[in-house]
């Protein structure tokens, strides 16, 4: 009887033992790689990415992770080269056996990466805003800031309502820029603007007078489109205020970053460009769908990191966020959480909301962006002045 018994027990502890194995061994730690430009001239983008990116997921795994599974950042730091991030890419997907990939950063280094992506059936979920990433449509490939159209359609509406229609349009030499002046091209004949000057400058430039120089040359001229994510596009700000030229100046998305606007100082003052409400979340009312999760994650990321948050952050907000409710749904499967993103719909985010289709992997409307300007060095909902 008595080792009858002990033998009962035995077998019942191991069982125990055994179930109680198999039941945490069904958790799974999923790896989420990013590609960042944390440092070098796009670090004003990629940064804020970073820090917003290993923030959010560690919210997410001190909440008990997804559906018990834990979330393991992977952030590679590209400094803003295309060569690094085709690198990365490969490590990431070849190496690391990511989920998905995050990032990067910059327009030419998603469109470098974006066939390894499509070929590797691996998600990738841009945080650069060029239009050509998602147009035309890659099965695994989306991005979360609004599409350059969509910003260039925005600048000349405006113009439209202070009655510019000859324009001059300096680009930074990045593949931001390159698609950029493509779209403003493209779209400007729509709203009656003639482009009378274009001009493209180095993303490392420290001096853009004579540029600005040639361009005040064309009396013509009623306004200036500085389309850029560089740093040197607060340049050209202070060397037209410089000059003295009073000309209206209209800047892309891509000054989406208080920095830009300290690095500008007094000559910022007055730039009009398209953006997010982000920047101005606390101005929103109370039942607009994106502000209570704005309003957080600004709180959030000043007090973890003492500084602003920008436009670019919230990319990467969005870009996360996207992923945990694909992930709820579809787990660490490729194929599943791909196609549960494109089921994605009415979902608020940091850029707008989102609502992707087999046609549209950016998921957001012309609405996602509202037209800003800098006042007394801040960021307000420009009223058409």
């Amino acid at each position: 009887m008595r080792k009858g018994y002990i033998r009962k027990v035995l077998l019942a502890g191991l069982s125990v033992a055994v179930f109680g194995f198999a039941g945490a061994a069904q958790a799974e730690v999923i790896k989420i790689g990013a590609i960042f430009a944390e440092t070098g001239g796009a670090a004003f983008l990629g940064g804020p990415e970073a820090r917003t990116a290993r923030m959010l997921v560690e919210q997410i795994n001190q909440a008990g992770g997804i559906n018990g599974d834990t979330l393991e950042l992977i952030v590679k730091d590209s400094g803003g080269s295309p060569e690094k991030a085709i690198s990365f890419a490969k490590q990431l997907i070849e190496e690391d056996k990511v989920l998905a990939i995050i990032g990067p950063s910059t327009s030419g280094e998603s469109m470098k990466i974006k066939r390894i992506a499509e070929d590797h059936q691996t998600v990738l979920i841009s945080c650069a805003a060029a239009e050509l990433i998602v147009n035309p449509v890659a099965s695994y490939v989306f991005k979360t800031p609004q599409k350059d159209s969509f910003a260039a359609r925005k600048i000349f509406q405006t113009m439209q309502d202070k009655g510019i229609r000859k324009i001059a349009v300096v680009v930074g030499n990045t593949g931001f820029g390159k698609t950029g002046k493509q779209q403003l091209k493209k779209i400007a004949p729509e709203y009656g603007v003639e482009i009378l000057a274009e001009e493209t400058y180095d993303k490392k430039a420290t001096d853009l007078s004579a540029l600005v120089a040639k361009l005040k040359s064309i009396e013509a001229i009623e306004a200036v489109v500085n389309w850029s994510i560089v740093p040197a596009q607060s340049i050209i700000a202070k060397n037209i205020r410089q000059t003295g030229w009073d000309v209206p100046l209209f800047q892309s998305h891509g000054f989406g970053n208080i920095g830009y606007v300290q690095a500008a100082g007094e000559a910022a003052e007055g730039i009009i460009f398209p953006c997010g409400r982000l920047l101005v979340a606390d101005t929103l009312a109370e039942n607009n769908p994106q502000k209570a999760l704005l309003v957080e994650y600004i709180r959030a990321y000043q007090k973890r990191f003492n500084e602003d948050a920008s436009g670019f952050g919230g990319y990467a907000y969005d870009a996360v966020n996207i992923l945990h409710e694909a992930i709820k749904v579809a787990g660490n499967d490729r194929k599943k959480v791909r196609d549960a993103i494109e089921a994605i719909q009415n979902l608020p985010g940091a850029s707008g909301v989102f609502s992707f289709s087999p046609e549209d992997h950016n998921g957001l409307s012309l609405d996602s962006f509202v037209m800003l300007t800098v006042k007394n060095g801040q960021f307000v909902l420009y009223q058409g002045q």
